[in-house]
């Protein structure tokens, strides 16, 4: 396990305000930021803020913890993400959506064009634990309540995700809003994502 030196950690777009800790980021949200490609809304929207590392490993977990006490507008969110460019990307957070549910979702971008998978949560969720994990150009978001027990999202595939990548954490308010999230407990560790012990991969899959 290691602990991050969020030296290393470089922005693409810095949000309204930001405090970077020895290991706490507050950021404050601008209004109508956000990450979303073309699917269904037809739009195309490259602006949220992204903090984030670059490591060319193949296999690695970081984890963090997001608090968003303040998020109240519609789409208001924050959590993990790794940014690879404005058309390759995939992100994982809690959306508030009104006082009785919030979206625990995550979006993969491949190419321009996003998806987003999500399920309910209670509005009054304030936290959540994230988890990405690489294996090479494969990837697996988790989440977790506390830390400790961390459940699946999603695996993904990332056409552009197999070398050097940039990976961390995001925040932004697609709407006319803002909010403070902060960001703490981020580690990287050896890869959490054991490797698939099922059925054998087509031969000419086979990988090192």
């Amino acid at each position: 396990m290691k602990k991050l030196d969020l030296r290393e950690f470089q922005w693409t777009r810095e949000p309204a305000d930001f405090v970077v800790g020895e290991d706490r980021v507050e950021v404050v949200t601008r209004p109508h930021t956000d990450l979303w490609q073309r699917t269904y809304y037809h739009f195309r929207n490259d602006s949220a803020p992204v903090f984030q590392m670059e490591t060319e490993e193949r296999f690695f977990s970081f984890v963090v913890k997001t608090e968003f006490a303040e998020s109240c507008r519609r789409f208001d969110q924050c959590g993990i993400v790794m940014y690879l460019d404005g058309e390759n990307w995939l992100k994982a957070s809690v959306e508030y959506e009104d006082q009785s549910f919030q979206h625990l979702g995550s979006v993969v971008t491949n190419g321009g064009w996003s998806d987003w998978a999500t399920t309910a949560v209670d509005a009054s969720v304030k936290h959540m634990w994230y988890r990405l994990s690489r294996r090479e150009d494969d990837y697996r978001v988790e989440r977790s309540w506390d830390g400790v027990r961390f459940e699946q999202m999603r695996v993904c595939h990332m056409h552009k995700g197999g070398g050097r990548v940039r990976f961390g954490i995001y925040a932004c308010s697609p709407e006319d809003s803002s909010f403070r999230a902060v960001f703490t407990h981020m580690e990287l560790t050896e890869c959490q994502w054991a490797a698939h012990d099922g059925q054998p991969p087509d031969q000419e899959e086979t990988r090192e």
